[in-house]
């Protein structure tokens, strides 16, 4: 999921919540993208709330492992053709029973073309796909998809998928109900109706662009219910200002702490500090479409930038240690990770081999203008992005600076529609444990993330074969190898990934999860909490 660095600040609202098992905790979130609809929330501040709204068949642990939820099981002996058995007690929050013909049709609703919807992709694997994803295809219903009874569905895949199973607790893969098909996306995407472990505090509970309030579902059945009475997601302009209110007790969880913050946070924050290796990556993303950055004169282009990045200064300097040089597209705490990528010298600080390949580039086309790198003012991305502007600078001798944007919305909007005219800052978090859900959405061909509009029919076979593996090791191996074609190519310029860095307030007990998240139906608040490191 498209990784926000966004963080109005709501002085004095955690005093009003209470302690308790019915404490509303107030958590850091950002403005979302889009209304709050599953298969159209690719990027993380909008996908924090819908998570917290929608269950699906699985769900995920704090260390990233699956467990069954609105599933009663998951069977399947060849990794393509599945059984679903559905709990029959669910319900969605307007109290209609979740059955198998919403996970279908939602399902469908997620791949046909005729409905944009951004995580269009995550459905590719099924059968019958292609055809309603296919440019201007009116079909709707995909061939794999059955709906066997209420409380039971078949899914038949195209071919063996090692990852399928693993990633069914994923955000696109939720149910929709009836209510979806009646009022329509638009509408419902701003009073969602869900059957996950929160709901929407009211019809004002999401105040655009100042915070968003959900309550506790009293009829949740699933695994993770929640041991708080709500959150209040308060969308900040600033790390700094967010930063602020937690050391004053004005919020009670960040799971970003601002640069500003990183060489003390641990020493003021002391046993409120949290700090994890997470599945996080940032990236400078340049679209193919830009002058100069298309063929072989933007491969040479992209190499030399990112040979012209002296990573592990800017690591050192501005992020504490708290970043990781990136050494592949994924993050190495998920498992499979493998630091030694054919190619990934290419992600190594060498001024001199930059300026050649800068030079064999303009032997192509001469340079011309200014390499602007767009990143959104509500992140925390100013000071790094000025250090990496300088480095190409002095390094290739260009004018290289940062083109700042109000908010994490319009930069994704602009990269989203193809307006974009200027590299950007990206990122990517995880959203369940594995490097492929890292490499498909963004660099497959024609994925709903893939931001610089890059296409490799090798890449594309090559990740096709780690989705049919027999086993997980195989399957490292080939991911591995498409990877080493990424190299090759460089879509997206690889930075860093990270050790995420938060905090909670006083009396506040809670964890970060495998990628960086809160665990928010765990975090308590309460006169005898205690603060423990996630």
């Amino acid at each position: 999921m498209v990784l926000a660095a966004s963080a109005c600040s709501l002085e004095g609202a955690r005093g009003n919540y209470g302690t308790g098992p019915d404490a509303i905790i107030t958590v850091n979130g950002g403005e979302p993208q889009n209304g709050l609809v599953p298969t159209n929330t690719n990027e993380n501040m909008g996908g924090r709330v819908v998570d917290s709204l929608f269950t699906g068949l699985y769900s995920y642990t704090a260390d990233g492992t699956p467990v069954l939820a609105n599933a009663e099981s998951v069977d399947t002996t060849d990794n393509q053709h599945y059984t679903v058995h559905l709990k029959r007690d669910w319900t969605f929050t307007d109290g209609t029973p979740v059955r198998a013909e919403n996970y279908v049709r939602a399902w469908n609703f997620g791949a046909a073309t005729v409905n944009g919807q951004l995580q269009q992709s995550f459905f590719a694997p099924i059968e019958g796909y292609d055809a309603v994803a296919a440019d201007a295809s009116p079909l709707t219903e995909m061939s794999g998809l059955k709906v066997v009874d209420d409380y039971t569905f078949t899914v038949r895949l195209t071919s063996p998928n090692i990852d399928f199973k693993l990633g069914l607790g994923f955000t696109p893969f939720k149910p929709l109900p009836d209510v979806f098909f009646t009022d329509g996306a638009a509408k419902f995407g701003e009073h969602p109706v869900g059957n996950g472990p929160y709901m929407l505090k009211g019809p004002d509970a999401w105040l655009h662009n100042v915070k968003l309030d959900v309550v506790r579902n009293p009829n949740y059945r699933g695994p993770d219910k929640p041991k708080n009475g709500g959150l209040s997601f308060v969308f900040y302009s600033s790390f700094d200002t967010a930063y602020t209110d937690l050391e004053s007790g004005n919020l009670d969880v960040l799971d970003t702490v601002p640069v500003s913050a990183l060489g003390t946070y641990k020493k003021v924050l002391g046993s409120r500090a949290l700090t994890k290796p997470t599945a996080q990556n940032m990236q400078l993303g340049i679209p193919y479409y830009l002058p100069h950055f298309s063929g072989e004169e933007g491969r040479l282009r992209r190499a030399a930038i990112s040979m012209a990045i002296n990573r592990p200064e800017i690591i050192k300097a501005i992020f504490r240690g708290a970043r990781g040089a990136a050494q592949d597209f994924t993050a190495r705490s998920l498992p499979g990770w493998d630091p030694n990528i054919p190619g990934n010298e290419v992600l190594k600080f060498d001024p001199v081999k930059a300026k050649q390949l800068w030079a064999q580039a303009n032997a192509i086309a001469p340079w011309s203008g200014s390499f602007e790198v767009a990143y959104n003012s509500d992140g925390d991305h100013q000071e790094w992005i000025d250090a990496l502007s300088n480095q190409l600078k002095n390094t290739l001798g260009i004018d290289a600076h940062g083109a700042p944007q109000p908010t994490f919305k319009q930069v994704r909007d602009a990269i989203t529609k193809r307006s974009i005219r200027t590299a950007f800052r990206s990122g990517w978090q995880g959203d369940y444990p594995s490097m492929l859900e890292f490499l498909q959405p963004q660099f497959v061909t024609g994925a709903g993330s893939n931001d610089p509009v890059y296409s490799s029919p090798a890449f594309d076979a090559k990740l096709i074969e780690a989705e049919r593996a027999l086993d997980p090791s195989q399957s490292y191996a080939l991911v591995n190898k498409a990877q080493a074609l990424l190299m090759h190519d460089l879509p997206v310029i690889p930075l860093w990934d990270y050790t995420a860095a938060g905090g909670v307030g006083p009396g506040v007990t809670a964890q970060l999860t495998w990628n960086g998240l809160a665990d928010f139906t765990q975090i308590t608040k309460g006169d005898v909490a205690e603060s423990t490191k996630g």
